[in-house]
């Protein structure tokens, strides 16, 4: 039995093995291969790595992530000096981390999503307990576990030779098998989660396995935070998990995703916001502190990959390693060499190896270059690991990619499962807003940037807003400098077609036609001041002369209100108090400071 506030433990504390535990244990002791199913983020693999190194003391796990191997990772041919005879001979060379020295557990994870040759490869392990013409016992090895999903949208292959099934004892599992209560109560010790488990097990099985033990674990650490709890759901194939309530007939029934989040914030006692000011710098600060792995999906061109580089770069004191998918290879990472202990061993990539601290750029992460290099990556996101190799000092991963679709068009990404997509313990959709690359084009080009910004927030839609991002305001700018059509800065569609956005009131502002603005109001600071005054005796609400200026203070970057900042603290007390409260809302922490330091001046 268990108790209510501590899952897998007695009344007085001491730990109940889980059902997955003791497979474990009498596996080992009976020297089968024991075949588990379950499904994904239910804690199967982090049950091997806890259990065995507290009930198998002096025993080594080897965790081998057969999804990302390719058939050179665990055996291959190669030349070695004859100890007897001193000719060069053939040898099948091992894997190094099948001689650990002690005697090891071997979980070979994800089994199934593995590749034919390293199919074969795995079942030789699985039956006879040799690979190529080594004796695992006699490297050591104690027990042979393979974990599986049996989903088809995880794996397409299914074992069915009973001559390879005849040789397994199989085990299938769900989360009330695995001690992932245990675990997770260790990890937030701060909480109470009793009420959080009690509200997962009143779920319907489907939400259930929606709502992992994974994204449960995500969904608490994004709530430490202080983060919206809906980023710690996956992104799959570009859209946001949904907790989803099934209909009998399979069709979706009622999203229950705001309800089931929120009363998880009610149990925690803590506050679940729909967003937060600055949110890239803010999780990628986190992932920092925290060891985390995020995904940040968001338009091309709005400045993602700067802006995560930049904060990296400010939190870690040194640049990321930065990979772009669609130009990576495998030997950009690893290549497996044989050594001179008669082992096959892999070269990491030199970025990897040393003491010093490090986090991880993956740029395009949806436009993998080929499956090996994919399954070489996923790896590193998902276990930190390269070819089975921990590298030191990794604090953080930062993904970043496009979405599948933008503006209506395709856009060539692949796809991901749930089981991919859950390994991140925050994930982001990212809209251009969210990029302050605006003061970044304001630092560089000035008065130009000004002009260009101006335009981009007060005379064009959002849909033209999409069309032109911030990589495109540059072009812009660059064009209208050296005397260019500025068309040619805007995306090209074919066919003589460019992106559907008239630029006339663009080159209306460039030319110095007559316009307002920031800069304009400080022109005519004591013309705009009476108006406003006019305005507030006429009517609380003020007139189209007040929603001109508020719509100009609210457009304005945080640089230039500070340039212009007695003129804001002058027309400021003269708009309705409405308007004024919105200067807050949704705003960074230096914005804030500086409307709240306005406001504080206007009471005196």
């Amino acid at each position: 039995m268990t108790t209510a506030t501590d899952p897998g433990r007695t009344g007085r504390g001491t730990p109940v093995p889980s059902r997955l535990e003791a497979f474990i244990d009498a596996l080992i002791a009976m020297g089968q291969t024991g075949q588990i199913f379950g499904e994904h983020g239910i804690g199967k693999t982090a049950t091997f790595f806890s259990h065995v190194a507290r009930a198998h003391p002096g025993t080594t796990l080897v965790y081998v992530p057969a999804a990302n191997l390719t058939p050179d990772d665990l055996l291959v041919n190669a030349p070695v000096r004859d100890a007897l005879s001193g000719e060069l001979v053939l040898r099948q060379l091992v894997m190094s981390q099948l001689k650990p020295g002690t005697p090891f557990v071997l979980l070979i994870d994800d089994s199934l999503q593995a590749g034919d040759t390293v199919q074969s490869q795995l079942m030789q392990i699985a039956c006879d307990w040799t690979l190529g013409e080594h004796d695992l016992r006699a490297l050591g090895c104690v027990g042979v576990f393979l974990t599986d999903n049996e989903s088809l949208a995880e794996t397409s292959a299914r074992r069915g030779d009973l001559a390879l099934l005849d040789r397994m004892v199989t085990l299938r599992v769900t989360a009330n098998d695995t001690s992932w209560r245990r675990h997770l109560s260790a990890a937030y010790r701060e909480w109470d989660l009793a009420p959080v488990f009690s509200l997962w097990a009143s779920l319907s099985p489907g939400l259930r396995e929606l709502l992992s033990p994974r994204t449960l674990d995500h969904i608490l650490a994004n709530a430490r935070e202080g983060f919206p709890l809906r980023w710690a759901l996956p992104l799959v194939g570009g859209e946001r998990l949904r907790l989803v309530e099934p209909r009998p007939d399979g069709r979706p029934g009622q999203n229950r995703t705001t309800e089931i989040l929120n009363r998880i914030a009610d149990e925690l006692g803590v506050p679940n916001p729909a967003t937060i000011p600055d949110p890239v710098r803010q999780v990628v600060r986190a992932a920092l502190r925290n060891r985390w792995t995020v995904l940040l999906q968001g338009p091309p061109g709005c400045g993602k990959t700067e802006l995560v580089r930049e904060t990296v770069r400010e939190g870690l004191g040194r640049e990321p390693l930065y990979f772009s998918l669609p130009v990576t290879n495998v030997e950009d990472l690893c290549a497996p060499i044989p050594s001179a202990d008669g082992t096959l061993d892999n070269l990491l990539a030199a970025n990897f190896t040393g003491p010093e601290p490090k986090a991880i750029v993956w740029d395009e992460y949806n436009r993998p270059k080929d499956k090996a290099a994919f399954a070489k990556l996923m790896e590193i996101t998902q276990e930190w690991s390269l070819a089975g190799r921990r590298i030191e000092n990794l604090r953080a991963q930062i993904a970043v990619q496009n979405p599948p679709y933008h503006l209506g068009r395709k856009l060539l990404v692949a796809r991901n499962n749930i089981a991919q997509a859950s390994r991140f313990t925050a994930s982001l959709t990212v809209e251009p807003q969210d990029i302050p690359a605006n003061e970044w084009l304001l630092a560089r080009y000035g008065s130009d940037a000004e002009t260009v910004l101006e335009w981009w927030k007060n005379d064009i839609d959002d849909e033209g807003r999409a069309w032109i991002t911030k990589r495109t305001l540059e072009r812009l700018i660059k064009l209208h400098r050296h005397g260019l059509e500025l068309e040619m800065a805007t995306v090209y569609l074919g066919d003589g077609e460019y992106a559907p956005v008239s630029l006339t009131a663009l080159v209306d502002r460039l030319r110095g036609r007559p316009v307002t603005g920031l800069r304009e109001l400080a022109r005519e600071a004591d013309t705009w001041e009476a108006r406003l005054r006019s305005a507030a005796h006429h009517s609380d609400e003020g007139t189209d002369d007040s929603d001109v200026v508020h719509q100009i203070l609210a457009n304005a970057e945080l640089s230039q209100l500070k340039k212009h900042r007695a003129l804001v603290a002058r027309l400021v007390p003269l708009l309705p108090p409405k308007l004024r409260a919105t200067y807050l809302v949704g705003a960074s922490a230096q914005q804030q400071r500086f409307w709240t330091e306005i406001f504080t001046a206007m009471r005196r």
